[in-house]
């Protein structure tokens, strides 16, 4: 279903990506792991055309999306939830998901109630202002977000990432949820015991350099320690 190959990125001279290499199948769950500052975010900001590549190609589905804008992969079914809970602040729960259906061109109220459905801690929040919900809510609320435009694939950057322990259960049990549904996903964890407890596959990146790969089993190994460890 996505397909990398050679992928390398740059920061000005700065090369931050070297030759990736990894594949996404249809309904797999691919977590991609590795020590702070190793490229990842880097990574998933390549792959959805925010960053644009030195070299390599990015397909989706057979289709070669290494030059499309991020809002055509989205259009296309590429869901992003980056880093940092991002939502529109001054807009309420509601307003939020409306927008985000209205920008895909989508007119599918389904589509918010299936989003909500997922994460019913938003339902009672739904005339709330983002910017007033906790952490772990503008979490949900950005998940949900990037479900309401349908997605063939959803691509999160550490969701769990400062959110406290009751809503990291939440949002485990959902992406557990949409997975067994059949919806693929690359996942950026730095939780191996949340690896272990939902990936099919894995990669781990050192140095921009994809140094290990293989099935979720395999992060029981003592090198996948090593290669983790702070």
């Amino acid at each position: 279903m996505l397909k990398v190959e050679g992928l390398e990125a740059a920061y000005g001279r700065a090369r931050v990506l070297f030759g990736i290499d990894f594949e996404v199948e249809a309904g797999q769950l691919m977590c991609v792991m590795g020590r702070n500052g190793v490229g990842k975010t880097t990574l998933l900001n390549t792959v959805m055309g925010v960053l644009h590549p030195t070299a390599g190609t990015v397909s989706f589905e057979g289709e070669d999306v290494t030059r499309l804008k991020t809002h055509e992969r989205v259009r296309r079914g590429m869901g992003y939830v980056p880093q940092g809970h991002e939502t529109f602040p001054q807009l309420t729960v509601a307003e939020n998901l409306q927008v985000t259906l209205e920008a895909t061109g989508h007119r599918d109220k389904q589509a918010v109630d299936e989003a909500l459905t997922a994460f019913p801690r938003l339902e009672p929040l739904l005339k709330r202002k983002a910017g007033f919900l906790s952490g772990g809510q503008q979490q949900q609320l950005a998940i949900a977000r990037a479900l309401v435009t349908r997605p063939k694939m959803l691509i999160l950057d550490e969701p769990t990432e400062g959110i406290q322990p009751s809503i990291v259960l939440e949002i485990e049990a959902a992406i557990e949820h949409l997975h067994a549904s059949g919806l693929a996903i690359l996942l950026v964890e730095q939780y191996l015991e949340l690896a272990l407890r939902l990936a099919d596959r894995f990669i781990i990146l050192e140095a921009g350099h994809v140094v290990h790969a293989g099935e979720a089993e395999a992060l029981h190994d003592e090198q996948v320690g090593r290669l983790l460890a702070v």
